[in-house]
């Protein structure tokens, strides 16, 4: 690894990722983190509600100054009580702090009530603020949270003169909606030329190993939490409207050495179960071959197993090199509860004495000395009860590979490694023959594990969302595979009305409606659409045209589907829907589209057309409607069928 030039004086260095929900771990930071621990520089991870940061500083900084004026007190027991007390404790919270020490109560109120003011007045104390804050984005559909996030840093977190630097994907993307939000400009693109923060350093950060010590040092736990993160290449040959990956990795790299990182990783963080790979679009390499072969020369061959190191004696090491020890104390602390939840009798019973020992309870985190003490105590113990069974490894390309690029060499360079699952991206139906004949290539080569994202929402028509998740569903039949797909509402990166600040844009052949219709049937599917041919049909139709149905069926009669259709009440709706005229359905088409049924008795509308609308008012009931109602509504549903019927309007 390059070493960098250490900064002078040291900084106090904070990492921000705002507080949206997201799969993966934030890589750019974790590559800054190594970057400015190899400065020398103080660094700290934080992704949740930053007031709570700011309280939790300022308790600490209260323990430091309440433990010269009382020693008698174990202040630290008592950090979360004092860092609640300060956001948003009574007078009566704060006093029972300050009995805690029984000569000193007085001055220790008046210090928690000093605090407690500055907090809500929202100032910044100099001397606990950070000298860089570097905050990474994600979609554009989180703008108001991220600008949220980098006005708090701004205003309660940064030093007077200090630096804020916001980069990533919405950065890049939009980076002047960006600065005229919040007066800072962003950095385009990636990290990966020499000076881009400290001009005095030549560090490539972009080609760092990420510092997987951080994601301890949160609560948060992401989903994808037990992989290598990585590129073997870099950017994408196609130039898709709806991809922002043009814009953020412009030129394509066609190959690019994992092996150093995961030796890193596995001396410094300790090793990984699976390989996560996060290329745009690696079949387009022209190192393709020599990309898997590193892959297999790494262990991730068909069959090759994992066994999980020894976390416990991972953190002990380094935390007596003395390396990011607030992460590693919360590591081992939260290892050391783990073990003890899995011991019983006679075992737990000595472990809570070397425990008690050791001074180390659940209400505080221990010290580092604390650690090694009941290490050195249990740590032949814990290695006998680790955890040795061996699991099967996988290799995932996340971002999905083009099906258009692969033929049967490349296919059968993929079924060398253990790669689980194996995607491809199918975005529109124009892409279908090559689509299928990628799922022929992979049933041939016994990869028989697939996923995907659908798009839609985009330039396609509902019809042909239905289409692609049908050519899956029957594809996984005919050829004995698993096809796992995942329908993925289209957000603009950017327009001129700025939808793509938030998740409200609807596509040409979309609208409200439908979107909400086919939201309600994933809520059930938990997001994606499995491979049952009868649960299929059952969630989304036989056929297009009962997929089509439930497009326009109403949002309850859709989400307790067995319930309704029993009562007889979708029967009515449906019905009565099939006979309206031209005219009556034109009369409440958009207000069906918009899902906006608060004012139907105002509508200039026949009253057939005001009963269907009824049926869509169910949607907003607390509860389901009881059985007196539904007869009504049916009652007064057949009152007004008429006898010519014609087909639902076409999505």
């Amino acid at each position: 690894m390059a070493k960098a030039q250490k900064s002078n004086p040291q900084r106090n260095v904070l990492l921000v990722e705002p507080d949206y929900n997201n799969k993966y771990p934030p890589i750019g930071l974790m590559k800054l983190a190594t970057y400015h621990r190899m400065r020398g520089d103080n660094v700290r991870f934080f992704k949740g509600d930053l007031r709570s940061l700011v309280a939790e500083q300022y308790a600490n900084y209260l323990i430091e100054k309440f433990q010269s004026i009382d020693s008698n007190v174990l202040w630290n027991r008592y950090s979360f009580q004092i860092a609640v007390a300060i956001r948003k404790g009574s007078r009566e919270q704060l006093e029972e702090i300050a009995r805690l020490s029984k000569n000193y109560d007085a001055v220790i109120l008046s210090w928690l009530a000093y605090f407690q003011k500055i907090n809500r007045k929202k100032k910044i104390i100099q001397e606990l603020a950070w000298d860089r804050i570097c905050i990474a984005t994600l979609f554009t559909f989180y703008f108001k949270q991220t600008v949220e996030t980098i006005k708090f840093c701004k205003e309660r977190l940064l030093v007077e003169n200090g630096e804020l630097l916001v980069g990533g994907v919405l950065a890049s993307v939009i980076p002047e909606e960006l600065k005229a939000a919040t007066g800072i400009t962003p950095i385009v693109g990636l990290l990966d030329k020499p000076g881009v923060l400290d001009k005095d350093d030549k560090t490539i950060i972009d080609e760092l190993t990420p510092d997987y010590s951080i994601l301890e040092e949160i609560d948060h736990i992401y989903p994808e939490n037990n992989g290598y993160y990585g590129y073997t290449s870099r950017g994408c040959i196609r130039k898709c409207s709806f991809c922002a990956v043009p814009k953020l990795e412009p030129v394509f790299k066609h190959s690019i050495s994992i092996s150093r990182h995961l030796k890193e990783v596995d001396e410094k963080y300790g090793a990984r179960k699976n390989l996560l790979l996060l290329d745009n679009n690696v079949l387009a390499s022209n190192k393709f071959p020599e990309i898997i072969q590193e892959i297999r020369d790494l262990g991730f061959v068909p069959g090759a197993k994992f066994v999980p190191p020894n976390m416990l004696r991972l953190a002990v090491d380094n935390l007596k090199n003395g390396f990011n020890e607030y992460a590693y104390r919360r590591l081992a602390a939260k290892l050391i509860r783990q073990f003890r939840n899995k011991l019983v009798g006679q075992a737990r019973i000595a472990l809570d004495q070397e425990l008690n020992k050791a001074s180390i309870n659940e209400n505080e985190l221990p010290s580092t000395q604390q650690i090694l003490d009941i290490f050195n105590a249990i740590g032949d113990l814990y290695e006998s009860r680790k955890i040795k069974i061996r699991v099967k490894r996988y290799v995932d390309f996340n971002q999905g590979v083009d099906a258009r690029l692969l033929n049967e060499e490349k296919m059968f360079l993929l079924s060398t490694i253990p790669i689980r699952p194996l995607r491809i991206a199918f975005d529109s139906m124009k892409f279908a023959e090559d689509y299928t004949q990628a799922l022929k290539l992979a049933a041939k080569f016994n990869i028989h594990n697939l996923s995907n994202y659908l798009l839609y929402n985009f330039e396609d028509r509902p019809i042909e969302l239905f289409e692609r998740m049908q050519l899956n569903v029957e594809l996984s039949n005919d050829l004995g595979i698993q096809i796992y797909s995942f329908p993925m509402r289209y957000s603009p990166i950017y327009d001129s009305n700025q939808l793509h600040h938030g998740r409200n844009f609807i596509g040409t052949h979309w609208c409200k409606k439908f979107i909400r219709a086919i939201q309600v049937v994933l809520n059930a599917t938990k997001g994606k659409v499995g491979t049952r041919i009868d649960f299929f049909r059952a969630a989304f139709g036989k056929d297009a045209e009962e997929f089509n149905e439930i497009l326009w069926m109403p949002e309850f009669y859709i989400l307790h589907r067995y319930y309704f259709r029993d009562t007889g009440l979708t029967q009515a709706w449906r019905v009565l829907f099939k006979s309206l005229t031209n005219k009556e359905f034109k009369s409440i088409e958009q207000t069906i589209k918009s899902c906006d049924f608060k004012n139907i008795e105002s509508l200039n509308i026949s009253p057939k057309a005001r009963i269907l609308l009824k049926h869509y008012c169910c949607d907003t009931a607390p509860s389901l409607p009881n059985l007196q109602s539904i007869e009504m509504l049916k009652e007064l549903s057949y009152n007004y069928v008429g006898t010519q019927e014609q087909p639902l309007p076409s999505a």
